[in-house]
């Protein structure tokens, strides 16, 4: 894991720019957090409809698909957490803007 803790900032601004700057970056990581729980509750949809194909109606024959929900909501619920997080950071950078 790389650790930025060190690196000097890669431009100068002021305070302002700098938290505007930061929360754009939040902002974004969010979006793009959201976009991969919009993709997991489609594949977790879509094996859905695939796990009910395997029972043909009037049929004595039932096989059973390998249950991948569980990856999908542990994924899912990784990303809640992290979506959470920025969230909270988002907001105590907000909060972190003394009035003028």
């Amino acid at each position: 894991m790389l650790n930025f803790a060190g690196t000097p900032p890669l431009v100068t601004t002021s305070a302002t720019d700098s938290r505007q700057l930061i929360a754009a970056e939040l902002r974004s990581l969010i979006a793009r957090i959201e976009i991969s729980m919009r993709l997991i509750d489609a594949a977790m949809a879509e094996e859905d409809v695939a796990g009910h194909l395997g029972v043909i109606a009037g049929s004595t024959e039932i096989f059973v698909l390998d249950d991948v929900t569980p990856r999908y909501a542990a994924a899912s619920a990784a990303l809640n957490a992290c979506r959470a997080g920025l969230d909270h950071a988002l907001q105590q950078l907000s909060e972190s803007v003394s009035p003028a």
